[in-house]
């Protein structure tokens, strides 16, 4: 098969397509010919040299895919191979092939082409699993998304609106419009006073649940900004690695602070991927399929041209995902 490939710590110009072994299933893991998957901010960071993949994960780059299950390893039940299917993966997804433990597999959402499934698994799981296992947001609570255009961000908000909860999110002023289309009921400059604003449109209480994705940036503004026993969750350090937090202010408002991360969770237990996975397919899939969330796909590249993938989204402006298309699959424009 082949994969893309990362000489070493860089830009895209250290990306190829080379061809690799195949893949082999091991006991409770499937193998998929892989239709597609998506760019994630953390694909970036893993490039340059400073995300490292777990151990005992591929050391390629992608972190979703969606395809065909071609190789069912011992002792699988309940999957076959042909099924469709996408999958949360710890890597590998920048390739023909990729294995895959069963516990996280999905199926393709009813209404959702296989290609496009690829767009669905690590956001989902990254906002069910910060946002509602842990944040425990609910009807009427109000939510803040920083960067509410992202891959997770664009997510978050079709969620958010759709377990009936208040949704302020953080944009530059160009993608307010989208914001809105995508379940923002305020939109905030996030260059501007943000937890002023969010004062503002939420009668003083501030934010319930706070998904962040800035680090150290933020830290100052989400605690000015969180109400009395609310959570900030923190999945991303874009921003800055550290930050000073106002303790007493926290403590004033009895909240809390969380930094999660759901690549490096074991894929068993009740915090693993496989729990996150299933509560993913028993909520979310089930709001895709009646309409009320939608994945959200900005542009279409070819897998073996990941690298000009990479440089669109580093250079800003990506509305939702970035799919990579193996188009010995599925066409890229299909």
């Amino acid at each position: 098969m082949h994969a893309i490939m990362v000489s070493g710590p860089g830009g895209p110009e250290n990306m190829s397509w080379t061809e690799v072994e195949d893949p082999v299933a091991g006991p409770g893991e499937v193998v998929l010919d892989v239709a597609a998957t998506a760019v994630n901010r953390a694909d970036l960071v893993q490039r340059e040299g400073h995300y490292p993949p777990p151990p005992g994960a591929s050391g390629l780059l992608g972190l979703e895919c969606s395809g065909r299950i071609a190789e069912v390893g011992p002792g699988v039940v309940g999957w076959t191979v042909g099924d469709e299917v996408c999958a949360l993966l710890a890597g590998g997804g920048y390739a023909e092939k990729v294995t895959v433990p069963v516990a996280q597999l999905l199926p393709v959402p009813p209404g959702v082409d296989l290609v496009v499934a690829g767009s669905l698994p690590e956001v989902a799981c990254t906002v069910w699993s910060t946002v509602m296992m842990h944040g425990g947001l609910s009807a009427g609570e109000t939510l803040l998304v920083h960067g509410a255009s992202s891959g997770v961000g664009s997510h978050a908000l079709q969620v958010a609106r759709a377990v009936g909860a208040q949704v302020v999110a953080t944009a530059n002023s160009a993608r307010f419009d989208v914001c809105r289309e995508l379940g923002a009921d305020v939109v905030i400059d996030y260059s501007g006073d943000v937890a002023g604003a969010l004062s503002d449109a939420t009668e003083g209480r501030g934010a319930d649940v706070i998904l962040d994705n800035m680090g150290g940036t933020n830290l100052a503004t989400n605690v000015a900004g969180v109400a009395l026993d609310g959570r900030i969750v923190v999945i991303g350090v874009q921003g800055a690695l550290t930050g000073e937090v106002n303790l007493a202010a926290l403590l004033a408002r009895r909240g809390s602070i969380a930094a999660l991360s759901l690549r490096s969770r074991p894929v068993d237990g009740s915090r693993g991927k496989g729990a996150v996975v299933a509560e993913v397919r028993d909520r979310v899939w089930p709001m895709i399929a009646d309409g009320r969330v939608r994945p959200v796909v900005h542009a279409r590249f070819s897998l073996s041209a990941a690298a000009h993938a990479h440089r669109m989204l580093a250079a800003g402006g990506v509305v939702g995902k970035l799919l990579l298309v193996n188009d010995q699959t599925a066409p890229v424009n299909g």
